[in-house]
């Protein structure tokens, strides 16, 4: 079992008043960019299809020459923001950040909540590029900055997004060849043309590869989720992500106890709030952290002990973050036992990679956390250079 993780109300007091006393690190700027990158092709869940990448990136200079890069990837029918949303509410964050000690994350997440509520994947971006700044101070790579280490090998799956069945079989079957250890399939439309999906790509695949499912809350009620369910298991499903809407989380035990396919809560799960509430009700087996629901590590963290003290287990995912917001997930993912699923395939759908460092994506869908201080991924400079931006000094 790795070491527990710091709590994150305790990562200030230790590294303010043991590691570093009387050693603040003042955010000096900020500086926030739009990200657009084209997809390779059009992905496609239940919510709608997403065409390219509109990501807003945060870099956080600090008086003492420390730079933190932090990225989120607004969901508008997910988290309620979008790439302009962020970028104007990163400037009210900016602002009231300008001049805090960088190390003081719990003070940071305060200040920032004090000043909007919600907002949890612009908060995301400016959190990430604190945990970096925090993390090269100490000198550690963010994994061992967060108790973690590299005691077990990070694998992601690989998504299929919705069309038909024959196009959903080719991809699920390219995929295998390709090495990826297990296969993610976006589901919910509908008992017939859902049973059909899987069908075929489990004739394409057979039996042996992992198959998780994501609905994103696509089944529009218990009745039809369970419906659904029933009908997938024989087709050796490992899990299912939010079957039903999310405002029916009061649901979701119901659905759990109506079949062996173990459910796991994504849109219902965005912070350690939503974890409480989900494991009080026994909703579901299983939870998965995105750091733009979460508004980022602090938070996450949160979700990783109430989750563990509970005995469940993990995923951690993403929204259509570059390999920077997937880099700092990955060292997330290396704090804690408990995460066992890893969802980090989102980068190779890009027609361009715009960072510098960071994870690498190994044979066989194994991902490779860097060692370097802090999180250990930048983004280029020739993406920075023509981005819209604002800087905040």
């Amino acid at each position: 079992m790795l070491k527990q993780a710091w709590h994150p109300h305790q990562i200030a007091f230790n590294f303010m008043s043991i590691n570093f006393f009387m050693n603040i690190v003042t955010i000096a700027s900020v500086e926030i960019y739009k990200l657009y990158v084209p997809l390779k092709e059009p992905f496609v869940i239940s919510l709608g299809p997403i065409n390219n990448v509109q990501n807003v990136i945060v870099i956080i200079r600090t008086a003492q020459g420390i730079t933190g890069y932090g990225e989120c990837s607004p969901y508008m029918t997910i988290n309620g923001e979008s790439i302009d949303t962020c970028f104007v509410v990163g400037q009210y964050l900016a602002r009231v950040l300008k001049g805090q000690d960088a190390l003081n994350i719990q003070a940071c997440h305060g200040l920032m909540d004090k000043t909007i509520y919600g907002n949890a994947s612009i908060k995301s971006a400016f959190d990430m590029a604190l945990y970096d700044i925090a993390a090269q101070q100490a000198g550690v790579p963010l994994y061992r900055f967060l108790g973690g280490a590299k005691t077990k090998v990070i694998t992601t799956d690989m998504t299929v997004g919705i069309g038909a069945p024959d196009k959903m079989k080719a991809d699920a079957t390219r995929f295998v060849q390709q090495g990826f250890p297990a296969i993610k399939v976006k589901l919910g439309e509908g008992k017939e043309a859902d049973v059909a999906r899987i069908k075929a790509i489990r004739k394409g695949i057979g039996d042996a590869v992992p198959l998780r499912i994501d609905a994103n809350q696509g089944w529009p009620t218990p009745e039809a989720a369970v419906a659904v369910l029933q009908a997938l298991e024989p087709y050796h499903i490992q899990h299912c992500e939010e079957p039903i809407p999310r405002w029916q989380f009061m649901q979701l035990s119901k659905v759990s106890a109506a079949t062996s396919i173990a459910i796991m809560a994504d849109e219902s799960c965005s912070d350690h709030h939503d974890a409480e509430r989900l494991i009080q009700l026994n909703a579901c087996r299983m939870l998965n952290i995105k750091l733009g629901k979460s508004s980022g590590i602090y938070n996450a963290l949160k979700i990783i002990e109430l989750a563990t003290a509970a005995g469940m287990v993990l995923q951690i995912g993403g929204f259509m973050e570059s390999r920077l917001g997937t880099t700092a997930a990955a060292h997330l993912a290396l704090s804690s036992n408990a995460v066992i699923y890893y969802d980090f395939d989102t980068p190779l759908m890009f027609t361009e990679d715009p960072v510098a460092y960071g994870m690498v994506y190994k044979e066989n869908g194994v991902i490779e956390v860097p060692d370097a201080p802090g999180l250990g991924a930048v983004i280029k400079e020739s993406y920075l250079q023509n981005a819209e931006k604002v800087i905040i000094y």
